[in-house]
């Protein structure tokens, strides 16, 4: 008897220790797991914020208008500072990377400095000019190795946790890909010459106002789950989780999430109406087999059946055999560019993947659209001589006071990148200038 009551116990023992090991091994797993996703955003926001000011320099350079260059170059400062504290959140203490902590200040001050003078009084200097369109450059340069870099790690899962443990061990034989990546960016910055330095879609609506264009009858839970199931291309209702939004929310919705471990699936839909907010299908893409244009038209197709009316095409792209299509509003041949949607479609076999279309629902509605005061000849005038105009039209953007304007909207190009710049049409104001993103660098293939 003696003896089971001491089997029992030594049983009862070893399943606690199991137990409590189990545990621990779980909360070491989840704080490893926090870190990894801490400097897996740090780097990704990092590759994006060298990016875009990338871009803004190069719209600085392309700006004619004194008055819009300022907050530009204000911009810029914000970007590096943001870019500074990416780094700093990166596991490369043991890494030396003070070049292009040093480079990234040295943007900042200069942008900083130049941003708060009287450029009306004190004009950009040639030099100036000089040192901006160096910076373009370098930027660009740094730009294409951290997305190399960004590119290897995703393709290869490399983990942010096996950098930090070959940085402190010094081990050369582990996988050191973005260490090397870091180490080239940093030698590219040291070949910079000294003395370099001399001591974001238009018209997305920043009014404060509720929804305009959401309408009819309110859907229930039942319905809601069965547009997702179609949406999401799901047999069982049961394997869907819905909530609704509680009181005080903007617009009641129903949020439907989806996860089988191979796809994950996320619809925001309105009570009111069923009209899809936002949508988000994560599942490996295969093969492309069919084209962007291809994917154009599935993407056509699908704003059509949610009657998204008179949207035209601005601008598509493709990345990882994904097509994203941006569309417009565009009301008696005059684009409006707050009342946008966007869309995803895989271009394996041209399922819809996402959804933007929160700036629609908060802002279309129908427009008194003045005439034009100046003539589109009399504004271009107002653009930078240098940049050679390929395309115009007339557009209502949101100006940086969340007001709607109507401006001409030249399309042209400046050296080897191309801008969109939009001319107030009543007094020749240079509202906005952005530098579109060219063809896509295959770094597959590098």
């Amino acid at each position: 008897m003696l003896r089971w009551i001491a089997i029992i116990v030594l049983a009862v023992g070893v399943a606690g220790t199991a137990a409590w090991g189990y545990m621990e091994h779980q909360e070491k797993n989840a704080i490893l797991i926090q870190a990894e996703n801490t400097y897996q955003r740090a780097f990704h926001e990092l590759t994006y914020n060298i990016d875009l000011m990338h871009d803004k320099i190069g719209t600085a350079i392309a700006m004619n208008s004194r008055e819009r260059l300022s907050p530009q170059l204000a911009e810029i400062w914000r970007l590096t500072s943001d870019s500074l504290s990416n780094v700093g959140q990166l596991p490369l203490t043991l890494l030396p990377f003070n070049k292009t902590e040093e480079f990234l200040s040295d943007i900042g001050e200069f942008t900083y400095r130049t941003a708060i003078r009287d450029l009306k009084k004190d004009p950009l200097s040639d030099k100036e000019l000089e040192t901006l369109e160096n910076l373009y450059t370098q930027a660009g340069e740094i730009k294409d190795e951290l997305r190399q870099v960004q590119h290897t790690a995703m393709e290869n899962n490399l983990r942010w946790m096996d950098v930090q443990l070959a940085l402190a061990t010094e081990d050369e034989k582990a996988d050191n890909t973005i260490i090397d990546g870091f180490k080239t960016v940093e030698k590219k910055i040291e070949g910079f010459a000294e003395g370099n330095i001399d001591s974001s879609i238009s018209g997305t609506s920043s009014e404060d106002h509720k929804y305009e264009n959401v309408t009819g009858t309110k859907i229930d839970e039942e319905k809601a789950l069965e547009y997702s199931r179609d949406l999401f291309n799901i047999k069982q209702k049961q394997d869907l989780r819905i909530t609704g939004t509680g009181d005080g929310a903007d617009i009641p919705l129903y949020s439907i999430s989806y996860n089988d471990g191979d796809k994950s699936a996320y619809l925001d839909l309105t009570q009111q109406g069923g009209h899809p907010i936002t949508l988000l299908v994560d599942r490996a893409v295969k093969e492309k087999t069919i084209s962007l244009n291809d994917g154009f038209k599935k993407a056509e197709e699908y704003i059509e059946k949610h009657k998204f009316e008179d949207m035209e095409l601005l601008n598509s792209s493709e990345y990882g055999n994904v097509g994203i299509y941006t569309f417009i509003y565009n009301q008696n041949g005059v684009r409006v560019f707050s009342d946008a949607i966007e869309v995803k479609v895989a271009l394996d076999n041209g399922d819809i993947l996402g959804l933007t279309a929160n700036n629609y629902y908060l802002n279309h509605h129908k427009r008194e659209i003045p005439e034009p005061t100046l003539s589109s000849e009399e504004a271009r005038d107002f653009v930078n001589p240098n940049v050679d105009i390929q395309e115009e039209y007339l557009a209502v953007i949101s100006n940086d006071l969340g007001e709607e304007v109507l401006t001409y909207e030249f399309l042209g190009i400046l050296g080897d990148d191309t801008y969109r710049i939009f001319i107030n049409a009543k007094d020749g104001t240079e509202e906005k200038v952005e530098k579109l993103n060219g063809k896509e660098i295959n770094y597959a293939g590098i």
